[in-house]
């Protein structure tokens, strides 16, 4: 906001001279990082030193360049005098450290450093030590020119002066074009607890529409790398998302926080060991995604183990030959199995204890063998055959191939588990003649990767986020929590938005999957996005869903909610054009949202009328049509949803999908139908 007030100018005037000397500053700091690499290069250290020097050095100078163009700042905290370390002191708040030497004091400070949490949590009843708040506005798209700085506004705290901040509001309306934005310059207090929740808890997020669960999510794994880069770094950072078009929307969140060296990927893409080629109906996807699967891979994985062997066996050791009888490799066998160790380690466990039983004889006859002696009874024939004939070794894809594609396999692995008519379900039609050239579903994806987690722990995550947990089936679930078994998770979603066939009706029953039982379930029921007349509108859905979740509100007041019934079915293409033409008037991005059969003749409604449009994955483009299976996480605009109650027809979890649906908009929602509302 501008003002003639020569205060106000003469503010601004300053605050648009430091940016100038923070601009300088970052660019010193980029120069610097690129001679430090070249510099750390050349030291002379050992070979693993100079290696994780160089690579520190390298992420610290690629991080630098890649931070997106903007604005330095976004606010300053004046510290009142006798606020004992920070007493009197300024700090401008920023996405990003800036300083002119590293024991100079800070330019910025990081908003994820401890002091910048007053910025946050401070208020007139809780001041923490601030006098003044500043917040900084700037033009819409700035790429950090000093002359974009167009405002600022204060809150005098230590007067007990407190109010909602237009700046704030502004950057919350601001029309949505093209991939997700962070929220640093706008995190709520009860955001902000949750961001700086600590490493070690996992947290469960129930979060309404436009609540900023997907941002807090993200702001957190920033938060996290931030505090503790070293252990997230060994362990490494995994954001999950349900879809390769939401990955893209918020793929610019972390880079712009600073952070860049984050996989974000998909579950499916996690546990890819084959390309999807193959389809299951629903009956086979339900079973396959039930936990009760998990049971009947384990059986049928251990089903060539025996302990029961009578035979027992010769090792050759030169001339002489060791004897084990039957009973006591029976007992090997058993021991190890009762331990429930990997599949893989338990083999080698059979082989350790074999060879211990033989040097133990060995050492009693004649004193002490040395490794070269262990080593050669390890690869002794006889020792081998025997290890492959109680505990043979295999593979997922083998055990999952001879499961689905042999009826009598599958029904001694599945005894008592699974009826009659779910095994039929799930058994292959054409059975494969090898597993090699089997055709995997999406379904048989999440099996394979449950075996190989039996067969050899998959290497885990320090910290793994979630989002759209809802809609995570519980072999899903296992996937994951194979990957955060010594890690922490932050688990994103709405009860409400579930659409899956096994979609989750309440989260202690997700994070009992998840092996996270104890994680604290924190609802975000504040919309900051979804204005108040959309949200109206959406609490009656809500009422017909069969979940337990509260009501949402929102703090904006804005916005508008239209309805344009024509009278038969065949008027609404012609009503879709006139409401995008409409929609088009105004600012911002514009989604037409239908039922998936129904998108082609809108597609083609659209460029008759000569409304460019495209699909949901071009993040940029000014007008999208959108299936209804693929809005999920994203968000426009201006929200034409086509004929609701096609929508809730379409899928078993239609309601649940229409409620998704009609929260996407950010402005402006105009339902165009011919039929009732199915609420």
């Amino acid at each position: 906001m501008t003002s003639p007030e020569p205060a106000l100018r003469h503010a601004l005037d300053r605050e648009r001279a430091h940016h100038d000397h923070c601009r300088r500053a970052l660019d010193a700091m980029l120069t610097g990082a690129d001679e430090q690499v070249v510099t750390g290069e050349d030291v002379s250290a050992s070979g693993a030193d100079a290696e994780v020097l160089g690579h520190r050095l390298r992420s610290r100078a690629k991080e630098l360049r890649e931070l997106p163009p903007g604005p330095l700042f976004f606010g300053r905290l004046d510290f009142a005098p006798g606020d004992g370390g920070h007493s009197g002191q300024s700090y401008h708040v920023g996405r990003l450290r800036i300083t002119e030497h590293p024991a100079a004091p800070p330019l910025v400070v990081d908003w994820r450093a401890p002091v910048s949490r007053a910025f946050y949590q401070a208020s007139a009843r809780d001041p923490r030590g601030v006098a003044v708040r500043r917040r900084f506005g700037w033009a819409p798209g700035s790429r950090g020119d000093s002359g974009d700085l167009t405002g600022l506004e204060d809150e005098h705290l230590e007067r007990g002066e407190e109010r909602v901040s237009g700046i704030v509001a502004r950057e919350i309306e601001r029309p949505r074009v093209g991939p997700m934005r962070d929220i640093a310059a706008t995190i709520q207090p009860e955001q902000d607890d949750l961001v700086r929740g600590d490493l070690a808890g996992s947290v469960c997020v129930q979060g309404a529409p436009g609540t900023g669960k997907t941002a807090v999510g993200l702001h957190r794994a920033a938060y996290l790398l931030y505090t503790h880069p070293q252990r997230i770094r060994r362990g490494g950072m995994l954001i999950l998302g349900p879809s390769r078009t939401f990955l893209s929307y918020i793929s610019e969140v972390l880079p712009a926080l600073g952070e860049t060296g984050v996989r974000q990927s998909t579950l499916t893409e996690e546990i890819a060991r084959h390309p999807v080629t193959g389809t299951d109906d629903e009956r086979a996807a339900a079973v396959k995604h039930d936990v009760r699967m998990a049971e009947v891979l384990r059986r049928a994985l251990y089903a060539g183990v025996r302990a029961d062997r009578t035979d027992s066996l010769a090792v050759p050791d030169g001339l002489y030959r060791w004897r084990l009888d039957a009973d006591e490799l029976a007992r090997i066998v058993a021991d190890v199995r009762a331990g429930e160790p990997p599949y893989g380690v338990g083999r080698e466990r059979v082989r350790a204890r074999i060879v211990a039983a033989v040097r133990e004889r060995a050492e009693r006859r004649s004193g002490p063998r040395g490794t070269a002696w262990v080593r050669r009874i390890e690869r002794a024939r006889p020792v081998s055959a025997y290890v492959d004939a109680v505990w043979p070794r295999t593979r997922a894809e083998e055990v999952v191939a001879g499961l689905l594609g042999d009826p009598g396999v599958l029904a001694a692995a599945a005894e008592g588990v699974l009826d009659a008519g779910e095994q039929r379900a799930v058994l292959w039609g054409r059975p494969p003649r090898s597993w090699k050239s089997a055709r995997w579903s999406a379904a048989d994806l999440v099996l394979l990767d449950e075996v190989a987690g039996l067969v050899e722990h998959p290497e885990g995550y320090g910290h793994v986020v979630v989002d759209e947990a809802q809609d995570l089936s519980p072999m899903e679930c296992r996937a994951i929590a194979r990957r955060a078994a010594f890690g922490s998770l932050t688990v994103l979603g709405d009860l409400a938005q579930g659409t899956t066939p096994w979609a989750a009706r309440s989260w202690q029953a997700v994070l009992r999957q998840l092996g996270k039982p104890d994680a604290a379930v924190v609802p975000l029921t504040t919309g900051f996005r979804v204005p108040r007349a959309v949200v109206g509108l959406t609490n009656r859905l809500l009422e017909r869903l069969d979940v337990d979740v509260p009501a949402a509100r929102s703090l904006r007041g804005d916005g508008e909610l239209r309805t344009r019934k024509v009278a038969g079915p065949g008027g609404v293409p012609e009503a879709v054009v006139a409401a995008v033409r409409d929609a088009l008037e105004r600012e911002g991005s514009v989604g037409v949202v239908a039922a998936d059969a129904d998108v082609p003749r809108l597609r083609r409604a659209l460029a008759g009328a000569g409304v460019a449009a495209a699909g949901p994955e071009a993040l940029g483009a000014r007008v999208a049509v959108v299936p209804a299976s693929a809005v999920k996480g994203l968000e426009y605009d201006h929200v034409v949803a086509v004929e609701p109650a096609a929508i809730a027809e379409a899928e078993e979890r239609g309601l649940h999908r229409l409620y998704v649906v009609l929260t996407r908009a950010v402005s402006r929602l105009e339902v165009v139908r011919a039929r009732e509302l199915p609420f």
